[in-house]
């Protein structure tokens, strides 16, 4: 009740103290009034107009977002799309060409210097397992396979996934080991990661080939060079020994069939330990031309990285600019390419 006479008191004060005042005074204060006014609704209609222009002018035919990116910003985002992809492809064909190379001839040299310190301290292995029984890891070093007529000096892995012969040559972990009495294989790739056996179909019957184990050095002599569906020859006598290599034939990385090159064993034959795996027990992956599955999972999260990489340098382009990005964009996306190119080297045939 109180606050209402209060208000009514100011009001009343108010309107008393305005007519108190003169006409002129009075009209001078309307007229401010509407000038404010005037002024206001202005600078609205103004405000409106400049809005209404920018939208309608920026691009009149597709009446465009503001801040969606311009012809030229979609014509540059594309091609730096492009170019990391060729980045990718270029580090691919780099890797398949010359970094497998290398990295072959690096692997063969530590793993030749570990099998030789073996060998002097005659811990090299002698039989598929350990001195507990348990199996060699696929990738041991198990022997020297040395071939003269076609410049092969290859330290032997056990195992022929495609993963395990990035490193060298791979021992069928299901047969005798070279030397041994009995039949021992030896599987070597045709071109990639140093192509051991490229020149395998060029050998011929008499060449010599020799190797190396934890037992001695074994020789032996070339019968026959053979293809799909060329008479196999017969098991070798009890007593005797025969090695067989085989790799890829035709033109590289297009492969038309198996090369197999078969040699008697002409030096003493060592012992022949009980095999601990039976033949026809390995998995497929370690059969000829065989792929190794491995590899999808570790080839679909490089490919996911790249596709994380390519968008992330695309908007770097914008933030950072072009040189800044290229700096750190061209090193990465070659090494990915690398890295990519070996999981599908992996996925390939392990002849290839």
């Amino acid at each position: 009740m109180n606050s209402s006479k209060n208000v009514r008191g100011i009001g009343s004060a108010f309107a008393g103290s305005v007519l108190r005042r003169s006409p002129e005074w009075i009209a001078g204060r309307l007229r401010t009034g509407k000038r404010l006014a005037g002024r206001t609704r202005g600078a609205v209609r103004s405000g409106v107009n400049r809005v209404a222009t920018i939208d309608t002018h920026a691009n009149p035919d597709t009446q465009r977002v503001i801040g969606a990116p311009n012809e030229k910003q979609v014509r540059r985002a594309s091609g730096t799309v492009f170019v990391l992809v060729g980045l990718l492809l270029l580090g691919f064909v780099v890797q398949v060409v010359g970094v497998s190379q290398l990295r072959h001839s690096r692997d063969q040299s530590l793993l030749y210097d570990a099998f030789r310190y073996e060998l002097a301290d005659a811990t090299a292995p002698v039989a598929q397992v350990d001195g507990e029984g348990d199996l060699y890891p696929m990738g041991t070093a198990l022997a020297v396979l040395t071939i003269p007529e076609i410049g092969v000096n290859e330290v032997i892995l056990e195992g022929t996934s495609s993963r395990t012969m990035l490193s060298g040559p791979g021992h069928r972990r299901d047969t005798a080991l070279p030397g041994q009495a009995g039949s021992s294989v030896i599987m070597g790739r045709q071109a990639a990661y140093g192509g051991p056996f490229g020149s395998l179909a060029s050998l011929k019957k008499g060449d010599r080939i020799s190797t190396v184990t934890g037992q001695g050095e074994a020789t032996y002599t070339v019968d026959a060079v053979r293809f799909a569906g060329d008479p196999q020859p017969l098991a070798p006598d009890a007593g005797t020994g025969r090695l067989t290599l085989v790799s890829a034939s035709g033109p590289a990385f297009l492969a038309d069939g198996v090369v197999r090159v078969d040699a008697t064993l002409t030096s003493k034959p060592f012992a022949t330990p009980i095999p601990a795996l039976l033949v026809g027990s390995l998995t497929s992956a370690e059969s000829p031309l065989a792929s190794d599955e491995s590899g999808w999972l570790p080839l679909l999260l490089f490919l996911e990285l790249a596709a994380v990489a390519i968008f992330a340098f695309t908007i770097a382009v914008r933030r950072w600019g072009s040189w800044h990005t290229w700096v750190v964009a061209t090193p990465v996306a070659l090494v990915l390419g690398c890295t990519i190119a070996e999981q599908v080297i992996v996925l390939l045939p392990n002849l290839y």
